[in-house]
Order: C-alpha cells, then structure tokens, then sequence
C-alpha cells in the first residue's frame, strides 16, 4: 500500500477539495491535522518548505499543495506516483 499522507487542517477549504480528489480517485490517505500544533506544522515545513495546507506526499515525493495535487492529476501524474511508490 502507497503511504499517501496529508497535511491539513479542517476548516481549510483548499484541504476540503485536495480531500475531494483523493476520494474521488479511491485513493487511501492519511490526515496530519496541524491545528493547534506547532510542533506538526514545523514538522510540515521542514518536509515540504511550504508553511500553507495542505501539503501532500506520496511515498517520499512531496506533491504540494491543492493546485500542485489538482494539475498532477490533470497530467496523469498521481496515477503513475502511486505505481511507483
């Protein structure tokens, strides 16, 4: 199984339509809710060199955000990341 892992938070509405997609593609995630957690949002940082939700990874390869995650999957991309990994 393709450890796919999301960094959010719950009121974010980019998070809500990255949350979209990946369900949309039957894709299985894990949720990191970095509210109120200064240590997950430092954590989030250091991985992605982003401080803005959500960030998503694939295995290792950071995709990036909604717009990052949305235009990988126009390409084709997130289907053959999840194969990779």
């Amino acid at each position: 199984m393709v450890n796919v892992i999301m960094y959010a938070k719950p009121s974010c509405p980019y998070c809500q339509m990255a949350t979209h997609l990946l369900h949309s593609k039957n894709i299985a995630y894990r949720v990191i809710d970095i509210r109120g957690s200064r240590l997950l949002r430092l954590e989030m940082e250091s991985k992605s060199g982003r401080n803005t939700v959500p960030q998503v990874f694939i295995g290792d390869h950071h995709v990036g955000g909604y717009d990052d995650l949305s235009a990988a999957d126009a390409r084709g991309e997130i289907d053959s990341l999840l194969l990779a990994n």
